[in-house]
């Protein structure tokens, strides 16, 4: 079955560059038909996303940052002005300073605490409520997590906190805007190799690791994720809201390494 995403349009916030997970989804989107409109923070990742936005076919681009509560009004006020309503909004967005990112967790600072759960978790809970109001006849909502919510993992610290409260958020969200016809879901892919996760201690230890023991024996790729996010937020996943969605090559079902590797 061939998933279309004709006639569908949404707001792509996250992306960096060609390699994060956010452009992997914008990318399949396209390729499913979607019209897509990106969101920056500041200049210098202005001048990265706009020639990406570009080879989808998009010239809609707008600064917004999550901690600024009159930036957010602004970008969505262009977007209704330009669209008038989407039909789903990707939500790749997390932060914690790198240096509390490769020691002991006890150590988290209650600045950095504030900031990740803000940036990490409580943005998309603002985001939601703006884009709920541009979905009148319902639509899609969609965030990335990671396995650390659940499960500790080396040098994840105070993101494994923010990601559980994410993954909390999603369920309390799904309730709330089922009514309205809005799905809201989240992925969650092993490690990727994308500037968010190259900040995090350890990581090139542990993209070996899950490659060599998932039960594919592969980490998930971008366009693995992207269909993953083009059948929740097409008509194929009109049923499915409040879910963790893993892609992750099936490592989450493991309880220790594969045997070659004990």
């Amino acid at each position: 079955m061939t998933i279309s995403m004709q006639g569908k349009r949404g707001l792509m916030m996250g992306v960096a560059n060609d390699r994060s997970i956010a452009w992997g989804i914008a990318q399949a989107m396209h390729n499913a038909g979607a019209e897509l409109a990106f969101t920056y923070q500041g200049e210098a990742f202005g001048k990265r996303v706009e020639p990406l936005a570009a080879s989808v076919g998009s010239d809609i681009l707008v600064d917004a940052d999550v901690m600024d509560d009159a930036s957010l009004d602004r970008a969505f006020a262009a977007l209704k002005e330009r669209w008038g309503t989407i039909d789903f909004l990707v939500h790749a967005i997390a932060y914690s300073d790198k240096s509390e990112l490769t020691g002991r967790f006890i150590n988290t600072s209650r600045e950095n605490f504030r900031n990740s759960l803000t940036i990490s978790c409580y943005s998309f809970i603002d985001v939601a409520r703006r884009a709920s109001e541009l979905m009148p006849d319902g639509g899609t909502l969609l965030t990335m997590t990671y396995q650390g919510s659940n499960r500790v993992t080396p040098f994840y610290n105070v993101m494994g906190v923010a990601k559980a409260a994410l993954e909390s958020s999603v369920r309390y969200l799904a309730n709330d805007l089922g009514p309205q016809g809005i799905r809201v879901n989240a992925i969650s892919p092993g490690p990727m190799k994308t500037l968010a996760g190259a900040a995090i201690g350890g990581a090139r230890k542990t993209y070996k690791h899950t490659d060599q023991n998932a039960p594919l024996r592969s980490n998930a790729t971008l366009e693995a994720i992207g269909g993953t996010a083009v059948y929740l937020a097409s008509d194929a996943g009109a049923c499915t809201s409040g879910e963790i969605i893993t892609v992750d090559g099936g490592y989450h079902v493991l309880g220790m390494p594969q045997s070659e590797n004990l």
